[in-house]
């Protein structure tokens, strides 16, 4: 491990741009004034250059707050209008416009002062166009999986461990690095289910894509639900070290630790997004979930 001083100028000539996601580009004018149309309303069509309406299922159509279908005043077949006997389509939702979009900034390395055996820190210079240069300092991470293992009672597994950086004993969800290169990632969720937990799951799904904290850290996190458990044969079990080796495990009831995480008894991020959204799920007969070879377009490693 080497840690330069904090005043090393990071003499990396030629200074290449750094990828830290797929290159997709920067959001253009036009999909700039079509999402404003989408939460705003429509583009105004008398401003030159000013792109069309997006077209969606449902839009024209007018319902009461109440999900009934509102009085039509308009004669039939006009644009926007169901027809007499058609059902009045949905209207479309805010929420349907709204996603994550990776498109960086172009950015250069400056200096890497300090390297570990986990995570780096780097500082980048980042051109926000507009808004100027500036100077970033972030972590870079390999990556996380976690993992809600659910049993057929429908209780989830719970683990208790020593965490040095806040000086706690947190009850987590069982989870663990991408730090195999090429591993890919339900495999290493199934690693660290074993290996912490004494636990095989024959059913796996992706429950939450995470991204922990994006203004400090690149680290990206993939929830799975495990399903179908069944214990590890004793002799084939993990031997645990370090802070891992008083691990308590505990089955606590879906419904339960979504009421601790509430309550502010559970505080590691991941383990409290993974029991809500599990909740969530299971509220809705797991139509949220999505398979294992969901993309993943923030994965690094």
């Amino acid at each position: 491990m080497e840690l330069l001083s904090t005043d090393h100028t990071g003499q990396f000539e030629p200074l290449q741009p750094v990828e830290r996601f797929p290159r997709t580009g920067p959001i253009t004018r036009v999909e700039q004034e079509a999402a404003r149309a989408g939460l705003t309303g429509p583009a105004d069509p008398g401003r030159a250059g000013a792109p069309p309406e997006p077209a969606l299922p449902g839009q024209g159509s007018v319902r009461a707050r109440d999900g009934a279908p509102a009085r039509d005043g308009g004669p039939e077949g006009e644009p926007g209008r169901p027809a007499a006997g058609e059902p009045d389509a949905p209207r479309p939702r805010v929420a349907d416009r709204i996603a994550d979009v990776v498109a960086p900034r172009p950015a250069r390395r400056l200096d890497m002062p300090f390297q570990g055996r986990i995570v780096d820190v780097a500082i980048d210079e980042v051109d926000l166009g507009e808004a100027g240069v500036v100077r970033r300092e972030y972590t870079n991470h390999p990556g996380s999986v976690i993992v809600v293992a659910l049993d057929d009672d429908d209780n989830v597994l719970l683990l208790r461990q020593y965490r040095h950086p806040v000086g706690a004993f947190l009850w987590e969800l069982p989870a663990g690095l991408l730090d195999i290169d090429g591993e890919d990632p339900h495999i290493a969720a199934a690693r660290e289910l074993a290996e912490e937990a004494d636990v095989h799951a024959a059913r796996w799904d992706v429950l939450l894509d995470l991204l922990p904290s994006p203004g400090g850290s690149n680290e990206a996190a993939r929830v799975y639900l495990a399903r179908d458990l069944t214990p590890v044969p004793e002799h084939e079990r993990h031997l645990r070290e370090a802070e891992e080796a008083d691990m308590v495990a505990v089955p606590v009831p879906l419904e339960d630790a979504a009421a601790l995480a509430l309550a502010g008894r559970l505080h590691n991020g991941q383990t409290v997004s993974g029991i809500l959204a599990a909740a969530i799920g299971r509220a809705s007969s797991w139509k949220t979930l999505r398979p294992i070879t969901a993309p993943w377009e923030y994965r690094r490693n």
